[in-house]
């Protein structure tokens, strides 16, 4: 029961009553690099993950008192570790604990006995699935942030082709203030469908596509793909985004709405504003640089008419 070290690939609670098991599992998680807390019943691994939240639980269904089943229901009752993946230990031939245990929200299971490499190989898979669902927005189930830094640190660090573009939605408060933020998610989740086809039908290789949030969107390409996944998202979203608004306002063209004062304002249907940063004009040294131009060059696009894409073409390569 230690202190998580910052460099773990991640912090694993064994609970089993077998205590050979307890410290075999535990023997080879650390050896593997993981931080290792153990527990020998129902009742302390529900205390152990109340004093510190572990990446994962491998858990025994059959215990004496609160058994694996009843701990599984009892993590996922409560909202501050209903999202802690859930590795069931069952003994083989008992179909009925596995289909109890997944039915009360656990993600997988392993069969005693089991092959140490299996044990691992499903402890990184598990753990690898929960990362990339908390990274993802809920509302697309794109990657967010974490996984967008990532992609463009790669990228950068091997000093490849690539172009960051950063795509957002013009005039979008409007929309939220004439609809709601329901009305408005459906802007958000079209853009992110659209963008989606386009990535899609500029590969080999597919671009990467991240959502920031909100109306933010950023796809990681080749400096080649710019035009052709720009072009098709804008064309798809503008032929597309009229039928999400109410009839008369799409026929006028336009909102028209009050703001604080009382004074009104006419808002045009929401357009797209793309901000590009490119390795073909510049080296960059870090993802956030990367960024912070894309942001940039989305800013001068916002400042043209309807929809347009602004393209750093600074350079700063000696020679070039």
């Amino acid at each position: 029961m230690t202190d998580r070290r910052p460099d773990a690939p991640g912090r694993v609670l064994v609970v089993d009553d077998d205590p050979d098991i307890v410290r075999f599992v535990e023997m080879n998680l650390r050896f593997e690099g993981f931080d290792v807390a153990v527990a020998a019943d129902g009742a302390e691994a529900l205390a152990e993950i109340a004093r510190q939240r572990p990446d994962l639980v491998l858990l025994d269904v059959m215990m004496p008192d609160l058994d694996g089943v009843e701990v599984t229901r009892r993590i996922r009752a409560d909202p501050l570790t209903a999202g802690v993946p859930v590795i069931m230990l069952t003994a083989k031939g008992l179909g009925a604990d596995r289909v109890a245990g997944l039915t009360a929200g656990a993600d997988d299971y392993i069969i005693k006995p089991f092959d140490t490499l299996e044990l691992l190989a499903r402890v990184r898979s598990t753990l690898r699935r929960n990362r990339e669902m908390r990274e993802s927005s809920p509302l697309t189930g794109l990657p967010g942030n974490a996984r967008i830094l990532r992609e463009i640190g790669e990228r950068v660090r091997h000093d490849g082709r690539f172009a960051l573009c950063y795509v957002d939605i013009d005039r979008f408060k409007s929309v939220n203030d004439a609809y709601g933020f329901v009305r408005g998610d459906e802007f958000i989740s079209l853009l992110a469908h659209v963008l989606y086809e386009a990535v899609t039908a500029a590969g080999p290789p597919v671009p990467f596509l991240g959502h920031v949030g909100g109306d933010d969107f950023l796809v990681l390409c080749e400096p080649d793909q710019v035009d052709p996944v720009t072009a098709r998202t804008i064309a798809a979203f503008e032929s597309r985004v009229p039928e999400l608004y109410d009839p008369a306002d799409a026929a006028k063209g336009h909102l028209r709405l009050p703001d604080r004062r009382g004074q009104v304002h006419t808002y045009g249907l929401v357009t797209l504003s793309v901000g590009v940063a490119s390795s073909r004009y510049r080296r960059f040294g870090d993802p956030r640089e990367v960024v912070a131009v894309a942001t940039e060059m989305k800013g001068v696009a916002k400042s043209h008419p309807g929809s347009y894409v602004a393209v750093d073409r600074r350079r700063n390569r000696p020679g070039a």
